[in-house]
């Protein structure tokens, strides 16, 4: 047995055809039939207006008037109504006597009978039109007295067959057809056109597919976290989904689209990315609280072009990925002081071995003591055990790198003192990214150190780093905190994104951040400043 085959359904481009084909037949159908009622009165109207016209100029021409009194009026009349007929182009012209009794006629054997047709109005002295079936058929016929000093002495009636008007209108018609043809046909074709158009444009499909197809596409749209925009030729935005509303913390669907990129208030160099016509591919880039991974496809299709920008928030990742740096660096530093103390161990060893016991003993105090010593000078002033264990490592990394790192005395940030809404991982972003920046700037220089300072007032936590590099130009002094800027070859993983990481935690926390040069030993290098408000001493008013 065979399936039923079930047809697809017409597309909405052969839907529109078929109805707009319809309509517009049915349109020119009507106008048609419109103008043939209209052009049968008008036809109508135009043969009474002359039939009138001609039977008036013969009652009053006095050559009629003289005529009817001879002995013979039709012998005089008769030529003369032939004439005028001929000339007008009616179809008969009766002249008669006021009681009816035709003096002329087309026909001549009807003359001497009594007119078929309405006479009283004009006996009475009144001009009128009628349509009436008479001798020679239907007509129009107009019916008017031959007055002398107030009396009838006569009748005159002209008048055109219907037969005759129809022929006119017939004429009429088939013009008027021939036209609406023509009006049809090239109808037909723009219609065509204009819907092979739009075939091109919605693929063939029909009304059902595309509805499903919005409707898939408004829930693909809102439904993925990633954000998605998609840009016109002009950069505005045309489409936007909720995720890529709330990566970017821009305003309600209706308020951004149709607005440039350029007036989202979107940071420079993400503006930049997005304003650009060349494909971005895995570009980190900051915006006020977030991480963004921003990757653009131009794309052009029809008589549109745009571009597609996917987003990706890497907030956490980034976070990640930073405190697996420091863990990696950590481990690295384990290594190293493992490798260090197998070798001190040795050497107390062999100490011992030789018999000189005291020796080993002062040799393995005296490194117990400097290593106590760095560990109790970091605790006694940094007591936020995050920070205090941040110090620790990031010591033992400079140490590797030939960089003494020390905490200043006059650091004194105790346990406890920072509020919950400033966690301590945003000043492990802060203050990690700028000793790593430090060490990088200080690494080959004479006396490589990095100085660290961290101290809390009522009103606000202050960390400053300064090192003995070649410090920050002065022209270059905003752009350090810009992601991509740097003064050094860019690794596998790229640079510039820690001093950027750095002033996004500050701003999100309403603090400030400054570059100035600093004085570390005389020998010149760059200090860099945080301070971040406490949010007790905002809300008491200080």
């Amino acid at each position: 047995m065979r399936l039923p085959v079930l047809t697809r359904p017409r597309s909405l481009a052969g839907q529109l055809f078929a109805m707009q084909a319809v309509l517009l037949a049915l349109v020119v159908a009507g106008y048609a039939l419109f103008t043939l009622v209209s052009d049968r009165g008008q036809a109508e109207g135009a043969a009474r207006r002359q039939a009138t016209a001609v039977a008036r100029s013969i009652a009053d021409s006095p050559s009629v008037r003289a005529a009817i009194h001879t002995a013979q009026p039709s012998t005089a009349l008769r030529p003369y109504a032939l004439k005028v007929q001929t000339d007008t182009g009616v179809d008969f012209v009766t002249i008669m006597t006021p009681e009816g009794i035709r003096w002329t006629h087309p026909d001549p054997r009807q003359i001497g009978r009594r007119f078929i047709g309405t006479i009283a109005p004009a006996q009475r002295g009144r001009t009128f039109t009628e349509t009436y079936t008479g001798t020679l058929g239907p007509s129009v016929r107009a019916v008017t007295p031959v007055e002398e000093r107030g009396r009838v002495i006569g009748l005159v009636s002209a008048g055109i067959k219907v037969e005759a008007i129809s022929a006119r209108i017939q004429e009429q018609v088939t013009a008027l057809f021939g036209v609406a043809a023509g009006i049809l046909a090239l109808g037909g074709v723009a219609t065509y056109v204009i819907n092979a158009r739009l075939r091109r444009h919605t693929h063939g499909m029909n009304a059902t597919e595309l509805s499903h197809m919005h409707d898939y596409h408004q829930a693909a749209l809102h439904a993925v976290r990633e954000g998605l925009l998609m840009l016109d030729g002009q950069f505005r935005v045309a489409l936007i989904n909720d995720g890529g509303r709330e990566l970017l913390g821009v305003g309600q669907e209706g308020e951004v689209i149709g607005r440039s990129v350029a007036d989202l208030g979107l940071p420079a160099p993400l503006t930049g990315a997005l304003l650009s016509s060349e494909p971005r591919v895995d570009e980190v880039h900051l915006t006020a609280s977030r991480v963004l991974v921003v990757n653009t496809s131009p794309v052009s299709g029809g008589d549109r072009r745009g571009t597609v920008v996917t987003l990706r928030d890497v907030t956490e990742l980034q976070s990640l990925m930073g405190e697996l740096d420091s863990e990696r660096g950590f481990t690295q530093a384990l290594r190293s002081q493992a490798h260090e103390a197998a070798n001190r161990l040795h050497t107390v060893v062999s100490l011992i071995e030789l018999g000189r016991a005291e020796e080993a003993v002062e040799f393995a105090t005296a490194e117990l003591e400097l290593a106590q010593a760095l560990t109790d000078q970091v605790v006694a002033a940094v007591g936020e055990p995050v920070l205090a264990a941040l110090l620790l490592g990031k010591t033992a990394q400079a140490n590797e790198r030939g960089v003494e790192l020390v905490v200043s005395p006059a650091s004194r940030l105790d346990d406890g003192l920072l509020p919950d809404d400033l966690p301590a991982r945003d000043l492990v972003t802060i203050l990690g990214n700028l000793i790593d920046n430090a060490v990088d700037a200080a690494q080959g220089s004479v006396r490589a150190r990095v100085t660290v300072t961290a101290y809390a007032s009522p009103d606000e936590v202050v960390l400053r780093v300064s090192d003995t590099g070649p410090g920050v130009d002065p022209a270059h002094a905003d752009l350090v905190f810009q992601r991509g800027f740097s003064t050094k070859p860019a690794g596998p993983g790229g640079r510039g994104l820690g001093l950027a990481l750095v002033r996004q935690a500050v701003n999100r926390h309403g603090g400030t951040l400054t570059v100035a040069e600093s004085d570390e030993d005389g020998g010149g290098g760059a200090v860099f400043e945080v301070r971040l408000p406490l949010r007790s001493a905002v809300g008491d008013g200080r």
